[in-house]
């Protein structure tokens, strides 16, 4: 089975682990920690650890590079490894889908998403897998910025830790190929936290 690289997308500065942007990053920490992956290392412009989940090699990614430059490190991994865009998972937060909710889809624009635009100009194509975590939109476009690099809120606490938990709980069904098996599974065990 071919390995898969699954990128958590966020930002390295230490005063921003806890930004609705970084939910990427707090994906793969949970990840890797339910599924006992190797120690985190610097490698590909990121922090990268080694697991298998359901048989299946998983290579997690951190991107050190800031969001933006998000693809350099991607793409460095992904080129090492010579895997197909379609092994390539990305895990990010989404304004369009209320907190706590995900949905996975397989190619599409980067809906101004900084981190998947610049994956998608890095990979030079977009058909690689979306774990798309629902942070919820702040109402107008001008405050997405502030928002996006605001940190989560007390009152996110219950229905994030349930969501990260879910999402590594269900990880095996991702790794397997088993896509709408896996969103199915998330949403069950996240129904009852908004």
């Amino acid at each position: 089975m071919t390995p898969q690289l699954w990128v958590g997308l966020g930002n390295p500065e230490p005063g921003m682990a806890a930004n609705r942007h970084n939910i990427g990053f707090m994906a793969m920490d949970v990840m890797a920690m339910r599924h006992g992956f190797s120690p985190w290392r610097r490698r590909f412009k990121g922090l990268t650890a080694n697991g298998n989940i359901a048989g299946t090699k998983i290579l997690a990614l951190k991107p050190l590079t800031y969001m933006n430059s998000s693809g350099d490190s991607v793409q460095d991994a992904a080129a090492f490894y010579k895997l197909p865009t379609e092994a390539i998972v990305a895990f990010h937060d989404e304004l369009d889908l209320a907190p706590g909710k995900m949905r996975v889809k397989k190619g599409g624009g980067a809906a101004g998403h900084n981190g998947l635009r610049s994956m998608d100009r890095m990979l030079g194509h977009q058909d690689y897998w979306r774990v798309r975590l629902g942070i919820g939109h702040p109402g107008s476009k001008e405050r997405v910025l502030g928002y996006v690099l605001g940190n989560f809120g007390a009152e996110d606490k219950a229905w994030l830790i349930t969501l990260l938990d879910a999402v590594a709980d269900a990880a095996g069904l991702l790794a397997q190929g088993k896509q709408a098996e896996f969103m199915t599974n998330v949403a069950l065990h996240t129904q009852d936290t908004r």
